[in-house]
């Protein structure tokens, strides 16, 4: 009866097209540790690049706990060589529904044409949703630590996918992402293991944050604002955002669960200051906390590091970088800074895409 059992198992996993992890417990808390794979369902533009896996996979979280997240690995179709780039994405919203991985809708067009160019010199694409984005814990946002660890184990898992893929590998990332690329290079050291991490790219990252949240309400971007709140929250559950938020913005929060990042925009885009926040301000004490979660390199990278930033960003203002390279060049580390005059937030992406994989070219010769 038990063979029988295993035998109507099996089958059923190979008609729906899903591996499922066998192994003992003690493997399924090994960050990287694949739990599930299935095909993915890729943007037109990719699936003719790559074949794709959606995958579950272990990570921890900023406290060392033991979770699970899920990513995509991107195969090449031709070319392959057998190095690994993370792609960490810009915001998509808090929602489960707000995963890339699943939703092509926020699957955005500059990822898409950053990630093709990746794929079309031969690399394996490890992209991760992050935390909370179609895992059943709250979803981390703009908490650094929490996406540089999912992004470096997004790359352990392709590897236990695809045994022919090399120890080394480069971190990509844009806005949300690039943060999280600038925090994957200062966690690689005691965090990576047995990889090779050879250059982490920063594509529009928020960094020095204490510059700008004192001023995010009552312009159009709050809305990044209000998740910038819960994210913390997530990581930190004595932190009440109701404490910080006034009446009018509380009352549109519904949104942070049936929408992503366009809808709680445009929830958030006509409020006053005052309507945002209680006394139109917030917090110093709020600021300093925030900004301890979401500044990268506060230690030292690890890696040579490419920043690369449009003079006309309208969501992370163009001077936070040029502050950040100057920080960035304090250790010491090798850096290359990219200014992209007239390019917007999402726009630096695409402009820079071909630049930006010919000098991760470079870290891979």
């Amino acid at each position: 009866m038990k063979k029988i059992s295993r035998l109507i198992l099996a089958a059923l996993i190979a008609a729906c097209g899903v591996v499922v992890a066998t192994a003992g417990p003690a493997y399924a808390t090994v960050p990287g540790y694949v739990l599930s794979s299935s095909t993915a369902s890729l943007p037109p533009s990719l699936s003719a690049l790559a074949t794709g896996k959606r995958i579950q996979y272990v990570t921890t979280n900023i406290n060392g706990g033991v979770i699970t997240a899920t990513g995509l690995v991107l195969t090449p179709r031709t070319n392959k060589k057998n190095r690994v780039v993370a792609w960490g994405h810009g915001t998509t919203g808090l929602a489960d529904t707000c995963a890339p991985s699943t939703n092509q809708a926020v699957f955005w067009e500059e990822a898409r044409i950053a990630v093709a160019e990746l794929l079309e010199r031969g690399w394996t694409v490890a992209a991760p949703d992050y935390p909370g984005l179609g895992t059943v814990q709250q979803h981390p946002y703009l908490i650094g630590a929490s996406a540089g660890r999912s992004i470096i184990d997004n790359v352990r898992a392709a590897r236990n996918l695809d045994s022919a893929l090399s120890t080394q590998y480069v971190v990509d990332g844009h806005s949300q992402g690039g943060t999280g690329s600038l925090f994957a290079s200062q966690l690689a050291p005691s965090y990576d293991g047995n990889l090779v991490l050879k250059g982490a790219v920063a594509i529009a990252p928020l960094s020095n944050a204490q510059e700008i949240i004192p001023y995010i309400a009552g312009t159009p971007v709050q809305g990044y604002l209000v998740m910038a709140l819960f994210g913390v929250a997530a990581v930190e559950p004595s932190f009440k955002p109701a404490n910080v938020l006034a009446a009018p913005a509380e009352a549109q929060l519904g949104v942070l669960q049936t929408g992503c990042l366009y809808e709680i925009m445009a929830a958030y885009e006509n409020f006053t200051a005052a309507q945002l926040v209680e006394g139109g301000t917030v917090p110093a004490a709020v600021i300093t906390k925030m900004a301890s979660y979401e500044n990268p390199l506060q230690t030292a990278p690890s890696s040579p590091i490419l920043l690369v930033h449009g003079t006309d960003d309208e969501a992370v203002p163009y001077f936070l970088s040029e502050m950040l390279a100057g920080q960035i060049q304090s250790y010491g580390v090798s850096l290359t800074f990219e200014t992209l005059p007239g390019a917007t937030h999402d726009t630096a992406v695409i402009q820079s895409a071909d630049l930006v994989a010919n000098w991760i070219a470079a870290r891979f010769t």
